[in-house]
């Protein structure tokens, strides 16, 4: 694994403002990520138990395992998600295809699989080829709400059937974008405001 891609409170961790939602120290209790695990991890991504998921995107946050998914057609689009308003970290963000947590007892392929499902109605007969790809660990900070500090990985495929039937209170929008030319040409996308982890991913995979 590269070094930490770690740049909390720099201009850039504001202005692109890690995977799933976080909270401050005053979030409720109530909050459904309260009631859900994440598997705690060491730099090398060996597992150090389980912590509570809203812990884990607390104030400095916990080390966890995470993933993030880069589904392609067979024209080298790259499917992108936009992450619901209902969302505590990167609210409105857009996405890689899907990113979120393992849990214990599940390898990456299988959460992948699961939340492709759960998130997009993408079901394993419209890919074949789904597989990790990459690994990286970093830590980003999301205004006063939370932070990410995870192990992610990067798992990607390519779909031979493209219909989709997003979940609404996951996915706010979805669009196809030319791969490489999003990489090369950033300033074009601005407007998309993308999520950290998956700029990271792009970039580590493209160059």
């Amino acid at each position: 694994m590269g070094t930490t891609e770690n740049d909390a409170g720099s201009a850039e961790a504001a202005d692109v403002g890690g995977s799933e939602e976080g909270a401050d120290a005053e979030e409720p209790l109530e909050h459904p990520n309260a009631g859900q695990d994440v598997i705690a991890v060491d730099e090398q991504d060996e597992t150090e138990g389980t912590v509570n998921r809203l812990d884990a995107h607390t104030g400095e946050g916990i080390r966890h395992r995470a993933f993030t998914c880069l589904l392609f057609d067979e024209d080298g689009r790259i499917l992108l998600a936009q992450r619901s308003p209902d969302k505590r970290l990167w609210d409105t963000h857009w996405d890689g295809t899907v990113a979120s947590h393992p849990v214990e007892g599940q390898t990456q392929e299988e959460a992948t699989e699961e939340r492709l499902e759960e998130e997009l109605g993408i079901t394993p007969d419209q890919y074949t080829d789904l597989r990790v790809t990459d690994r990286f660990e970093y830590k980003r900070y999301f205004e006063d709400q939370g932070v990410e500090h995870e192990v992610c990985a990067v798992l990607q495929a390519t779909l031979t059937d493209t219909d989709l039937d997003p979940d609404e209170g996951e996915v706010a929008g979805v669009l196809w974008a030319p791969y490489d030319r999003l990489h090369e040409n950033p300033r074009w996308y601005r407007q998309l405001r993308l999520c950290p982890w998956f700029e990271i991913a792009m970039r580590r995979d493209v160059d």
